[in-house]
């Protein structure tokens, strides 16, 4: 999946357009809800060596939060990693050019709903 692929994906699935809120140039997008600005998902284009592959070469890595009990079992799909600058009990990073789409699909749609804020009730 490439960067505008995923920035379609994300308006179309979930009406999000993507956040630019640090100074880089673009490469860091951040998906979030417009309501509350809480994140599900952060793009970075950093060195493929930060996922612990031996490469300095840089490339697009999704960060998607993932209920702890899912975390260990994606780690053994491909291009799914610990995640890269977030807490790694509760977050995963996929490097977009190995990771099937529909599996980056999934993990969005994953983080998208534990993210969403719960509605409050009424007294």
């Amino acid at each position: 999946m490439t960067r505008q692929q995923l920035f379609a994906y994300c308006l179309e699935a979930f009406d999000t357009a993507p956040d630019y809120p640090f100074d880089d140039l673009m490469e860091t997008a951040v998906f979030r809800y417009a309501y509350n600005r809480k994140w599900y998902a952060i793009l970075m284009r950093v060195p493929k060596s930060r996922l612990g592959l031996h490469s300095e070469e840089r490339a697009d890595v999704l960060n998607v939060k993932l209920p702890p009990d899912m975390i260990d079992s994606f780690h053994a799909a491909d291009g799914v990693y610990p995640a890269y600058h977030m807490n790694k009990a509760h977050w995963v990073s996929v490097l977009l050019e190995v990771a099937p789409d529909d599996l980056v699909q999934f993990l969005l749609g994953v983080s998208h709903s534990l993210t969403k804020p719960a509605k409050k009730c009424r007294k």
